[in-house]
């Protein structure tokens, strides 16, 4: 089974309140650099928490190698 680790940066802020964003800068463990786009959404939190698990959802859909073992054992 393949093994990640998730980087994912949360903060709540009001809205409106944000003047600018920028994205982070990761360094792995050999010494290169990736970058992480961060994104906004705006609502209630309900909707905060139904785009949020959209968004995850939408994510792992995208992510190449996920084994018919990880998709049995974990997909909803």
């Amino acid at each position: 089974m393949a093994r990640y680790t998730l980087v994912y940066g949360v903060r709540l802020i009001p809205e409106g309140a944000l003047k600018g964003l920028e994205d982070a800068k990761l360094t792995v463990a050999d010494g290169s650099t990736a970058g992480l786009t961060l994104h906004t959404i705006d609502g209630t939190i309900p909707q905060l928490r139904r785009a949020l698990d959209r968004s995850l959802d939408a994510f792992f859909d995208l992510l190449p190698g996920a084994d018919e073992e990880d998709l049995e054992e974990f997909a909803d």
